[in-house]
């Protein structure tokens, strides 16, 4: 009954008419973000994180929710017409969306994509306000040892999956890590890695890093690397579904959404294994007829499950980090670095320090999800449009949005100087193909994980052995170790068996 309350306060916030239009203009903004490809949410929540930096927190955190879920949404337009995935969530809908629209069916893909990610999305939403409380109210019991092991899982999460190579993930987070570090130590309040410049004695702005890292090496990196290739677009048909797409559709929504629904909840990052799994799903339960579309002219079904699995993973990727302040995503990272920005630390205290906003937030979700259906449906067309803006102009407004919020925040030209020398830092990252969230994540958790651990050792009287001689901490230990040995020991006798 609690929940239901604390809901109904957040309704009430979020339906007030600023916070509407902030949703609604969130939502729209992320949707023609995700219909531009090559343009991910990542780029336009970090772009766009100076310019809210004196917005009311409440309106900023349900604008930036908005660009997080329609971002999603969008992002099923340039699969399906262009097979150009903006994301590696929308790979799969591309593999029998793209199938479709070369077939005239591409008014149904869209369809039963936009249906599909409601469908979810609203499921994952009831998750999300069903087991978040419980997981914050458990992990407030919480002490040092145990939050500074969270922050371990954090990082070998991130930097394990987020990459093609552990090793890649680890060496960006010892560089978040060590940028984390620059400034002022916490107790004996001596500079760190300063090199003698003033202006680094408050350490890196997290929005820097983030604006650079996936913005403006975004753009070098499209210049310096992609050139003009040229792209096929297939002809729109009317949005539309039959009777036999919607008998179809269903089941494999309704699949696609219990498949990603749990790969959101347990911090292991990534939309790739639940939407390929919900392919696998699919295709294997297909039979007769539906199952010679797959691979050929494109089965509907092949649309509908990746995209709720992609929008439920999505969604319920909000409850480690709402309660544990554990990012499993790029997007995720930056959101967390929005939070810090306004000074609050996503974890389990946010329940109770910043109620009224996370209940905003999470209802906020539900609006945002019935928004994003009805703008994406009747407002295709338009979305479609955005696909004729040339790549020059839309990289050059890029820049300068980036560079004026970047200047805008201190009014420094050093920091202009730091933007686009960590732009070419993820440049070099990209080129090299190592993962640029575990940078973010080590430059956010760094601190306060050193902060935890100093906490916990003064507790365990200047020793070590604090982090196994309690239950949960040890259990965390031993998670940690799993995601970093079993992937191996798997890949191992995968190898041997075949």
């Amino acid at each position: 009954m609690e929940i239901f309350d604390a809901l109904l306060q957040g309704f009430a916030t979020a339906i007030s008419p600023a916070n509407l239009v902030w949703a609604l203009v969130g939502c729209a903004l992320g949707t023609a973000v995700g219909v531009l490809p090559g343009i991910g949410p990542a780029v336009a929540v970090a772009m766009l994180l100076p310019i809210t930096g004196k917005v009311e927190i409440t309106a900023s955190m349900i604008f930036f929710a908005g660009i997080y879920y329609g971002a999603m949404y969008g992002g099923s337009t340039t699969s399906i017409l262009l097979n150009t995935p903006g994301e590696t969530a929308t790979l799969v809908t591309a593999m029998e969306g793209n199938r479709m629209a070369k077939s005239g069916r591409a008014g149904a893909a869209l369809a039963t994509a936009a249906i599909g990610s409601f469908v979810a999305g609203t499921i994952a939403t009831v998750i999300v306000t069903l087991f978040a409380p419980a997981v914050a109210e458990f992990a407030v019991k919480l002490g040092p040892p145990e939050y500074f092991m969270l922050m371990v899982l954090a990082f070998t999460t991130v930097s394990a999956v987020l990459g093609k190579s552990t090793l890649r993930g680890m060496t960006a987070l010892l560089l978040g890590l060590a940028i984390g570090c620059i400034g002022l130590d916490q107790i004996s309040g001596q500079p760190r890695y300063t090199l003698g410049v003033p202006e680094l004695l408050d350490g890196i702005e997290i929005v820097l890093v983030a604006v650079g890292l996936f913005a403006v090496s975004e753009v070098m990196y499209a210049a310096l690397y992609e050139g003009r290739s040229p792209q096929q677009r297939h002809a729109m048909s009317r949005v539309y579904m039959t009777r036999r797409d919607w008998r179809r559709s269903i089941p494999a929504w309704l699949r696609g959404a219990a498949i990603g629904a749990p790969f959101g909840c347990i911090p292991a990052g990534g939309t790739e294994i639940p939407t390929f799994l919900s392919y696998a799903t699919e295709k294997k339960l297909a039979k007769g007829e539906d199952l010679a579309e797959f691979g050929g002219k494109g089965a509907i079904e092949g649309v509908a499950g990746p995209e709720a699995a992609n929008n439920a993973t999505v969604t319920a990727a909000l409850i480690p980090l709402l309660t544990l302040g554990i990012p499993t995503s790029n997007t995720t990272a930056i959101l967390l670095g929005a939070f810090q920005n306004y000074g609050i630390q996503p974890g389990p205290q946010l329940f109770t320090s910043s109620a009224a906003l996370v209940w905003a937030l999470i209802a906020s979700l539900y609006i945002g999800n019935l928004m994003l259906l009805v703008l994406n449906l009747p407002m295709v067309g338009l979305w479609v449009k955005l696909l004729k803006i040339p790549r020059p102009q839309l990289y050059a407004g890029i820049l300068i949005f980036a560079t004026v919020g970047a200047y805008g925040m201190r009014q420094s030209a050093f920091d202009l100087v730091l933007l686009y020398g960590i732009g070419l830092l993820g440049v070099v990252m990209r080129r090299f193909d190592f993962p640029t969230a575990p940078v973010v994540v080590g430059m956010i958790l760094g601190p306060l994980a050193e902060a935890q651990m100093r906490n916990a050792v003064s507790i365990g009287e200047g020793s070590f052995a604090v982090f196994v001689q309690r239950p949960m901490s040890l259990a965390l230990v031993l998670v940690v170790l799993a995601v970093l040995v079993l992937p191996r020991l798997l890949r191992r006798t995968g190898v041997r068996g075949g």
